[in-house]
């Protein structure tokens, strides 16, 4: 492997034997492809007019810079104003390493030949190239034999490289489209690490559905940043995408005049539901619940609710779906089955044959420490919120909210998110 950190500074010789001057940058220009290939090289101290040259003149790069013609008859490269400089661009500059799923810094720019043509093919992030950097490869493998040391590199795949530099439109394109093959918990964790522009800058070219998924495990300060930067309109739409219960923590936390704005441009339906969950106590069941879960009516067979699991809008938006509940024509709660018992029950049973009719319950003021105790205690996934009046199912408290009143507040984004929350 060549590696850009042994050729900055190198003499660039051409046909005849001629210095041409020194290399003070490589120019690549399509960084969408896996190896993007050498442009032109940057000379600084030029011995000609031309300071710009074409890489179809590049013969060798290594151990010697050569190139295929004289001096006298080097054609220019032009620029066409979106190539990236490898040494002012890349090195030292951090990205993310969508293979790895965590952001790095960049060491060295590795490079390799194929057929006449020089190619970048990766980045190296590791103390390898940190010391082939500071000029102390060889001593530092010197003394890594010396004390059984073992020195690696670490060569990040140019195709598993996301640029998160902000003022390049083109460049930040590729990573957007790099970047939504990870999963949302791993792109928050990143965004975290970042500066609220960058984060949201990365995020613009997110559709409404990634977005809000990514957001709900992100932080506070990276919501509230993103959502800023949106137009009103579309941080409703995101919004009424999000988790309900998510959506309300993340309304509650914006000052009240923003959130009056965004509740106002959200359907008739959501903007109802986000207020009847921000009228509950942070603390209490009510607070922490969402509104999305899977019921059926008492009178299904087990067939008839499995069917209905598998056509109903309404259950393809509950995303936690460990339960199955069974409601009554005023939805007041009759009975619980798990889908491991829908399953593996008869078909033409009726669903209360199978179905637990004792069902643990809380109220929407149930404090959420209390809450916590009844999921931790009978071993649930969710429990239900049951309205004391009128005894109506209100929604469900996951395991996964409940238990944040257990954790310090710092590891809220780290608990798992179940059934693809």
């Amino acid at each position: 492997m060549i590696y850009l950190s042994n050729l900055l500074n190198q003499k660039v010789w051409d046909a005849f034997g001629h210095v041409v001057g020194q290399v003070q940058d490589f120019l690549v220009s399509h960084t969408d492809q896996a190896m993007p290939p050498i442009d032109a090289i940057l000379l600084k101290n030029p011995k000609s007019e031309v300071r710009l040259v074409d890489g179809a003149h590049i013969a060798t790069l290594w151990p010697s810079i050569t190139l295929n013609v004289n001096m006298r008859e080097l054609k220019a490269y032009k620029p066409h104003g979106h190539e990236l400089h490898l040494k002012e661009r890349v090195l030292d500059q951090q990205i993310v390493d969508t293979e790895g799923k965590r952001l790095v810094r960049v060491n060295d720019v590795v490079i390799a030949r194929k057929n006449q043509q020089y190619l970048v093919t990766g980045v190296d992030t590791g103390m390898r190239g940190l010391l082939r950097r500071l000029g102390l490869d060889v001593p530092s493998k010197y003394f890594a034999k010396l004390f059984k040391i073992k020195l690696t590199s670490q060569i990040i795949a140019w195709e598993d490289v996301a640029s998160i530099e902000h003022d390049d439109p083109l460049r930040l394109k590729v990573s957007q489209d790099r970047l939504v093959q990870m999963e949302p918990v791993d792109i928050a964790a990143i965004l975290d690490s970042l500066d609220h522009h960058t984060s949201k800058a990365i995020l613009q070219g997110f559709d409404d559905e990634l977005l809000a998924d990514t957001l709900e495990q992100s932080s506070f300060e990276v919501q509230q940043a993103v959502l800023a930067a949106m137009e009103p309109e579309r941080a409703a739409d995101v919004l009424e995408v999000m988790d309900p219960d998510e959506a309300a923590d993340l309304l509650a936390d914006l000052d009240d005049e923003q959130s009056e704005q965004l509740l106002s441009l959200m359907t008739d339906e959501d903007e109802e539901e986000m207020r009847r969950l921000l009228a509950y106590p942070e603390d209490t069941a009510g607070g922490i619940m969402t509104t999305e879960f899977a019921w059926v009516p008492a009178e299904f067979t087990v067939e008839m609710a499995l069917n209905h699991l598998r056509t109903s809008e309404e259950a393809k938006e509950d995303e936690f779906m460990y339960y199955l509940y069974i409601l009554d024509g005023d939805e007041r709660l009759e009975g619980v089955v798990s889908l491991r018992d829908l399953v593996t029950a008869p078909l033409d049973k009726p669903l209360v044959d199978w179905a637990d009719d004792d069902v643990v319950h809380v109220e929407p003021h149930t404090h959420q420490n209390e809450t916590a105790y009844l999921v931790a205690k009978y071993d649930l996934m969710a429990i239900p919120v049951i309205e004391p009046e009128t005894h109506k199912m209100l929604g469900i408290v996951t395991v996964d909210d409940a238990l944040d009143t257990v954790l310090p507040t710092t590891w809220k984004k780290r608990l798992p998110r179940f059934a693809g929350k």
